[in-house]
């Protein structure tokens, strides 16, 4: 469980430096969002480790763009927020999500899904003392 934690707060902080090279600013939502999707991806990567990386990156985009559009519904449509907007992007749906960042998760998958699970794989090796 402390490993679930810590993997969070290191999404929680990845996500939000992501956001902030990105575009330039975040909003603390976005922390919870990067929160859970490390943990997310250390599920896939756990669960998924004889599957191509593809499919777990495929995934992993996939998990992404649901985590971003329950938190854009919630913030941006529900309490009017207005964290982002995609609507001028093609293949997007309500303005919460779109193709093109759904690919580029896929891409960042690649990446923080084995970084996921090392990290936690680490996390919960016990210290030899």
């Amino acid at each position: 469980m402390c490993s679930l934690v810590i993997l969070f707060g290191i999404g929680a902080f990845s996500y939000g430096l992501v956001e902030i090279l990105w575009r330039g600013h975040t909003h603390w939502s976005m922390l919870i969002a990067g929160g859970i999707c490390l943990v997310l991806f250390s599920g896939i990567g756990k669960v998924m480790k004889k599957s191509p990386l593809l499919y777990r990156c495929m995934l992993g985009g996939i998990a992404v763009t649901a985590v971003e559009f329950v938190f854009g519904v919630i913030f941006n449509l529900i309490l009017k927020k207005n964290i982002w907007d995609y609507s001028k992007i093609p293949f997007n749906l309500g303005g919460q999500v779109c193709l093109l960042y759904t690919v580029l998760w896929s891409f960042l998958s690649i990446l923080a899904i084995p970084l996921s699970v090392k990290i936690d794989n680490k996390l919960k090796k016990p210290s030899a003392l």
